[in-house]
């Protein structure tokens, strides 16, 4: 793999503390970027941004993505630690299986305000460092359960649909302005969120993929480093790329 393919560029990382943001962001700093690992568990941000980078390339920031006040203070703070902004990755998220006739209101609202609302905080406060940057990316993780639905996940589902949908809007309205807006919709992962579900709903799972098994964040890292690379993501707009072990074939 071609070393520093982010050499010099900024990436803020939401949900970067552990799971698929922190493989991102240990990808990221290994490729030259400066990064902030954004995550509600401040602890937890703070010793992951310590394990890859002793120099202070990685840094923490916490904050919860559902509160537009903390998202606010927590990205213009690392916008100014860094020294700008030039990639943005959203990664946070939340994950449990209930069937539709047990789930709550409360259960609902609270997946989509993470997951869906949470991205939406994130670019909403991120656009600005970007256009001072005249350009840069936005990376919005989702999953291929967006696309083909799971049972015991319609509230997931309906908020991962809406990142891939929104995704779109977003491209569509950013693009002249060379940000770049596009969607990770990765099969199932072997992350703590994934690894939360039950036995019976994981062994399906996993008889469903061609490839026979679930991923690691370390097999999802690559496809953000393309999206966000020069010239390797500089024609992808509006696009959902997908490392799904096969369970999605658009």
């Amino acid at each position: 793999m071609t070393q520093e393919q982010l050499k010099s560029k900024t990436a803020l990382i939401t949900g970067g503390a552990s799971g698929i943001g922190a493989a991102i962001a240990k990808l990221f700093v290994q490729q030259g970027a400066a990064v902030a690992i954004l995550d509600v568990n401040g602890e937890q941000a703070e010793a992951t941004a310590a394990s890859l980078s002793a120099d202070g390339r990685a840094i923490a920031v916490a904050a919860d993505v559902t509160d537009a006040d903390s998202m606010k203070s927590a990205i213009d703070e690392a916008a100014e630690r860094l020294g700008g902004l030039d990639i943005v990755v959203s990664a946070a998220g939340i994950l449990d299986e209930t069937p539709l006739a047990q789930m709550s209101v409360e259960t609902f609202e609270r997946t989509i305000d993470i997951d869906l609302k949470g991205v939406f905080l994130t670019a909403r406060f991120a656009l600005p460092h970007l256009q001072h940057r005249g350009g840069g990316r936005i990376i919005n993780i989702s999953s291929q359960l967006g696309i083909k639905g799971g049972t015991g996940l319609s509230h997931y589902v309906a908020a991962k649909a809406g990142v891939i949908g929104m995704s779109k809007a977003m491209a569509l309205e950013l693009a002249p302005e060379n940000i770049l807006v596009n969607t990770i919709a990765p099969g199932p992962i072997h992350t703590p969120l994934v690894d939360g579900l039950s036995d019976e709903w994981k062994s399906a799972k996993q008889a469903e993929l061609p490839i026979g098994r679930f991923g690691t964040p370390e097999e999802v890292a690559p496809t953000a480093l393309l999206l966000a690379s020069s010239p390797g993501g500089d024609l992808y707009t509006g696009q959902t790329l997908g490392p799904n072990s096969g369970d999605v074939m658009p």
